[in-house]
């Protein structure tokens, strides 16, 4: 996904769309808010699970400043004592480790990841400790850059969806993952324009904390 492909995606949506029409037209193109791919950005994707991104960035800039070189053996070397002095849960300490070994201990291979299908590559990550499906998710649709990838447990985005919609507050994810796939196969592409409008929403002091995280 490139900026001008984005553009392209969110151009087509429009026209099928009406409620992504008027987000295009209010906001215009929504942003590629596109990350590296590689260990330093499955690290910072696993620091934002459930905290707002506010916080997991304060986390992350420590972290950048402590761990030096920013690499898995480094991480391995240090360990979760360390990582924790640095402002992480334990739980998230363990997680970095974990992933850091997997790479360290050539399990896992992220440019091979990044070689794979969707599927492939989501099963892969998924089977590490501490990266779940949104996770992978939000790797596949970030850093990857992938077109049709729909976070369907990050709550900014179903907040945006349901308010976008029209829905009913507890309106199910089911419901908001059904309409989703009217967005095929330019999910990832729909999941930044509700993103975008629900950030613009927040900055205007209509909007609520998310309970995770939007870009």
């Amino acid at each position: 996904m490139t900026r001008s492909r984005l553009l392209e995606a969110a151009r087509h949506l429009a026209s099928r769309d009406r409620d992504l029409r008027r987000i295009l037209k209010l906001h215009g193109p929504p942003p590629l808010w596109a990350r590296k791919p590689g260990f330093r950005t499955l690290i910072q994707i696993i620091l934002e699970q459930q905290v707002s991104l506010a916080s997991a960035r304060a986390v992350f800039r420590r972290l950048e400043r402590g761990v030096v070189p920013f690499t898995p053996g480094r991480f391995v070397a240090l360990g979760v004592a360390r990582l924790r002095s640095l402002g992480l849960t334990r739980q998230k300490a363990a997680y970095c480790i974990h992933v850091a070994e997997a790479i360290e201990g050539e399990h896992l291979d992220l440019e091979a990841v990044a070689r794979m299908d969707d599927v492939a590559a989501g099963s892969t990550l998924t089977q590490l400790k501490g990266v779940g499906p949104w996770t992978a998710q939000i790797y596949l649709l970030m850093a990857l850059r992938r077109p049709d990838v729909w976070p369907s447990g990050d709550i900014a985005l179903v907040q945006a969806v349901r308010r976008v919609k029209g829905l009913r507050k507890r309106a199910s994810t089911g419901r908001v993952e059904r309409i989703a796939a009217s967005w095929r196969p330019f999910r990832s592409v729909a999941a930044r324009m509700m993103w975008q409008h629900y950030l613009a929403e927040r900055s205007n002091g209509n909007g609520t904390t998310p309970a995770r995280r939007a870009p």
